[in-house]
């Protein structure tokens, strides 16, 4: 499961009230633990050993606010899985049952939709600070590295900190990004460029290639992963 994928799944265990930060550890014996931490309350899930019954596999679960030392809110849960043709299916939490791969395919398309219009408004970003940087420096950007932060000292050239640390390394809402300067000089206003976003993993992280071509238009369309092309529809 992609990351978004297993953050939805856990929320339907959790059950707290408001988004938390999640950590993973391990007991002594190597069993998982995972935490969820909220400004209001911090709890605690360990894994325990799994049974296996044939085509079934038992794992149990204990779930705990992390402050109560004497176990007074335990509780305890035992999750089933049902291996079908050669893979585990069904998730059953007492009579609920979950078919997880038809709930990643889910995941992976919400969030593959909110990847694709971040990537849009990020491309719109990038070629912002583009033009900030041709503005200064009266040149564009050999790379995507000399719009990011300095490592010290003021902005200047090399790092001149219109786009964060994400951005200058091409990576961000599962995209990988592409800058091309189009022709043989970088110098003044005629100088052109060209932008391109493809999905880190296609199908998980994106559907869509995303590519912004020299005149400044916003092109987008399904090419299985790659780089996409003017010929493609406009994205307004």
């Amino acid at each position: 499961m992609t990351p978004a994928a297993r953050l939805a799944l856990m929320k339907r265990f959790v059950l707290l009230n408001e988004p938390g930060k999640a950590t993973s550890s391990a007991n002594p014996a190597g069993r998982p633990i995972l935490r969820c931490q909220t400004p209001a309350v911090t709890t605690e899930m360990q894994i325990g050993g799994t049974e296996l019954r044939d085509n079934i596999a038992f794992l149990p679960m204990e779930l705990r606010n992390v402050t109560d030392a004497a176990g007074a809110s335990v509780r305890q849960v035992t999750m089933g899985f049902v291996r079908e043709d050669g893979e585990w299916k069904l998730l059953s939490l007492g009579l609920l049952l979950l078919d997880l791969p038809a709930l990643e395919v889910e995941w992976d398309a919400a969030e593959a939709d909110t990847n694709e219009r971040g990537t849009i408004e990020s491309l719109k970003a990038m070629a912002g600070a583009v033009e900030s940087y041709r503005k200064k420096f009266s040149r564009l950007p050999e790379s995507l590295a000399n719009l990011g932060p300095p490592l010290h000292g003021s902005p200047n050239a090399d790092a001149a900190d219109l786009l964060d640390s994400d951005f200058a390394t091409g990576l961000k809402n599962g995209y990988v990004y592409r800058y091309v300067i189009v022709g043989a000089s970088n110098l003044g206003a005629p100088a052109k460029y060209q932008l391109a976003a493809t999905p880190i993993h296609y199908g998980r992280t994106g559907q869509r290639s995303f590519f912004r071509d020299a005149n400044g238009v916003l092109h987008g369309a399904d090419h299985q992963g790659a780089i996409g092309n003017e010929a493609d529809p406009k994205v307004e």
